[in-house]
């Protein structure tokens, strides 16, 4: 059974990686920029209590993965029409394994956060190789936590929880929380959770 994912905002997925593919000169391998929207992800969640696209999040082989923007990154059959619409007008896949913007990046669906986290990922992250980001997003507990069970399954949906825990590994933790904060946002996601099941 295909999981549908309500609330996913498409059009702030298919930006990110637009923003990604522009910062990249234009093109910007797939799986460069979906970790770096995963670590975007993670860094506005720890600091504001909710994910910039609201994706549901996978375990996988190559490190965590938001499921509906691969949709995005692949054209896949699971988009509905509206959204490939959206997504073709700013970017286009010129191989399997490589991406374009086709467009200027619509910067009016993010929020002010939304684009600190983006702004953050790039400088942080945005000089690092594909298969070293890649082997980098294994550090983080919330797909560490999963690694065993992948040899079974070969996608673990993931916890939104976990990435609030921080990283046993001297990495960058995408924000510094205080066990306060982390309590707070805790909360707030649960929140969300609680809200979000009520209109299903």
């Amino acid at each position: 059974m295909v999981k549908i994912n309500f609330n996913f905002d498409y059009k702030k997925a298919a930006q990110a990686l637009n923003y990604f593919a522009q910062k990249s000169g234009g093109q910007i391998e797939k799986l460069k920029a979906l970790k770096l929207i995963y670590l975007a992800d993670r860094y506005h969640l720890r600091k504001y209590g909710r994910l910039i696209t609201n994706d549901i999040y996978f375990a996988m082989k190559l490190g965590p993965v938001a499921s509906s923007t691969k949709d995005i990154v692949e054209n896949s059959e699971f988009l509905d029409d509206v959204e490939k619409e959206y997504a073709l007008q700013y970017l286009k896949l010129m191989s399997p394994y490589v991406l374009a913007s086709e467009k200027d990046v619509d910067s009016n669906v993010f929020s002010d956060s939304d684009l600190e986290a983006l702004d953050f990922a790039w400088e942080k992250f945005g000089h690092i190789d594909k298969f070293m980001l890649a082997n980098l997003t294994h550090k983080y507990p919330e797909w560490k936590r999963n690694e065993a069970s992948l040899s079974l399954n070969p996608r673990i949906e993931m916890r939104l929880l976990d990435f609030l825990d921080d990283p046993d590994e001297d990495i960058e933790k995408c924000f510094t929380l205080t066990d306060q904060d982390r309590e707070n946002i805790k909360e707030q996601i649960e929140e969300t959770y609680y809200l979000n099941s009520l209109w299903r």
